[in-house]
């Protein structure tokens, strides 16, 4: 099965629980890592997330994950904080870390460069606005391959519970 479809149904799933337990799906991931299947869910709330919220979360969200039968094959379930690179996906994401220094890749260049890194201005129509050394960039939400901010933005530690 496509780990895509995967994520999809498991973000599906997960979101609405950690939602109502207080928590923010950041992002996931499901891949090998050492041999063995891996999904991470990067949960956060405002004022951040402790390893207690992790654990909260975990035991909250596996068994409806293994109930759903989203994932066929054995899998370890991580639940952490989005540590200091938080990813950005959702244009919420682009709206609330407005002033933030981001890091920002494109799926193909967007006039001649795919990689940026400056100052998040916001969002205009379907483009992500950036300050780069004093120029504006506009970057086609639909080409961003990835987005994360600048570890020195945030202060918070990353937590993990396995």
């Amino acid at each position: 099965m496509d780990t895509n479809v995967i994520l999809s149904k498991v973000e599906d799933i997960v979101t609405p629980v950690l939602g109502n337990l207080g928590y923010e799906l950041v992002e996931r991931e499901f891949l090998m890592d050492r041999g063995r299947w891996v999904l991470r869910l990067y949960i956060d709330r405002e004022g951040g997330v402790t390893i207690d919220d992790c654990a909260r979360a975990s035991h909250s969200v596996e068994d409806l994950i293994n109930v759903e039968g989203v994932i066929p094959y054995g899998y370890t379930l991580e639940v952490s904080s989005p540590g200091i690179d938080r990813p950005l996906r959702r244009r919420e994401d682009f709206e609330r870390f407005v002033g933030a220094t981001v890091h920002l890749k494109t799926l193909h260049p967007v006039n001649g460069r795919s990689s940026f890194k400056g100052r998040l201005d916001g969002l205009e129509g379907d483009e992500i606005l950036m300050t780069i050394d004093n120029a504006q960039h506009r970057v086609p939400f639909g080409e961003l391959a990835r987005a994360r901010i600048e570890g020195a933005e945030l202060s918070s530690k990353k937590q993990t519970v396995h």
